[in-house]
This record gives structure tokens, C-alpha cells and sequence, in this order.
């Protein structure tokens, strides 16, 4: 293959923000055909053109239609890459209860990071979205979780993140679980502020920061 690698995952990125879906599987057929890491692929191809494409959002320059439209590129190139992801082998798999937080129906990020997690080994339990506070901690507790993942993409949408954490820590079992947040408009601040364990600002680094806080 004449491209170097960095080279595809910068097409591959560039695709999902064009919005060209044909391109995006045409890519990673490339990719897979030159026997290219696929996770990595899915982490500095399609994850980075989505993020790229998320803060176009929150600059207004692109609105939902387009960031379905990217979303629609990403997915098409996921289908190619995931069945030659190299899943990691473990024993007793750690759980992770992940979900969109109540008033928010936008799951393009936490897909990822579900698939991301998933392919790293974990058990992912994916609540979906419009999730009410409660409903995680139940879950947690239900399936015994390690971590409890809780996604949104609106401002309005951030305390039922606190409420996460209030719960848990009204209950008394706070230190039984880790709690991780991400989205576009959270932050590390934000995290240490609501008494969350950790901010993830991508979905590669949910699966580093997960990893980190259960070692």
C-alpha cells in the first residue's frame, strides 16, 4: 500500500466529516485489505472524524441533519472495520453500566465508546438513552458493576449527572463504583466539582480512563 497508515486514518476522518459514506467503506476496506490495526482505526479514523464533527456542531457550523449524515459515514465504516477488531481475552470480565442521561436522546458518543469498551474486553450493559439518574444506580446494582458511563451532548441535560452521583452517595455505596462522564460540554472541572471519578473527552480515552481506574 503506497499510504501509510496515518495517512488512511486522516482520509478516514476527513470522510466521516464530508459526510461521505462510500468513501468511509471504500477506506476501510482499504484498511482492513492492508492488514492495518482496526481498533486503531475506529480511534484515529472514524472516533476522531466524529469528534471532529461534534465541535463543528457546537460551533454551529453544522446542525443535526449533518452530524446524522456523519454519523450515518461512521456507522457505514464501523460495519466494515468491527468484525476484524482483535477483541482482548480475559476471565471474569468487569462490567460497565453505560446510558444517555434523562432529557437527552443523542447516542451517537456513548455507541462508541460501548463498542470501544466492548472491544477492549469489557462487559458493557447499555441502558440507551433518555436514562433517568436512578436507573443507572438500580442497573449497577443489579449486574453488579465495576463502572456506571454517563453520557450527554446538552447543558440542560448535566445535573442528572450529579444526581447520579447523589444518589450513590445517599445510599452509601459511592465507593462501590466508579462513575465516568462524557459529552460536548462536560468537563474535568465539572467531574471534580459533581464528585465524578473521571472525564473522558473521547471514546479511546473512556477506555484508557476505565482501565486506569480499575487497575
Amino acid at each position: 500500500m503506497s499510504e501509510n497508515k496515518e495517512e488512511l486514518f486522516k482520509k478516514l476522518s476527513d470522510a466521516v466529516v464530508d459526510m461521505d459514506e462510500e468513501e468511509t467503506i471504500s477506506l476501510a476496506q482499504a484498511i482492513v485489505a492492508a492488514k492495518i490495526d482496526a481498533y486503531e482505526a475506529v480511534e484515529k479514523g472514524l472516533s476522531d472524524g466524529m469528534d471532529r464533527a461534534g465541535e463543528l456542531f457546537e460551533e454551529e457550523e453544522y446542525f443535526i441533519p449533518e452530524l446524522l449524515l456523519c454519523s450515518d459515514a461512521m456507522y457505514a465504516g464501523l460495519d466494515v472495520l468491527k468484525g476484524h477488531i482483535k477483541t482482548a481475552e480475559q476471565g471474569e470480565k468487569q462490567k460497565v453500566v453505560i446510558g444517555v442521561v434523562e432529557g437527552d436522546t443523542h447516542d451517537i458518543g456513548k455507541n462508541l465508546v460501548k463498542i470501544m469498551l466492548e472491544t477492549s474486553g469489557f462487559d458493557v450493559i447499555d441502558l440507551g438513552r433518555d436514562i433517568p439518574p436512578l436507573t443507572f444506580v438500580e442497573k449497577a446494582k443489579e449486574v453488579q458493576a465495576d463502572i456506571i458511563a454517563v453520557a450527554t451532548l446538552m447543558t440542560t441535560t448535566m445535573d442528572g449527572m450529579a444526581e447520579v452521583v447523589r444518589i450513590l452517595q445517599a445510599q452509601g455505596i459511592k465507593s462501590s463504583y466508579k462513575v465516568i462522564i462524557g459529552g460536548g460540554p462536560i468537563s474535568q472541572s465539572f467531574a471534580d466539582k459533581i464528585g465524578a471519578d473521571g472525564y473522558a473527552v473521547n471514546a479511546a480515552e473512556a477506555v484508557r480512563l476505565s482501565k486506569r481506574l480499575l487497575a
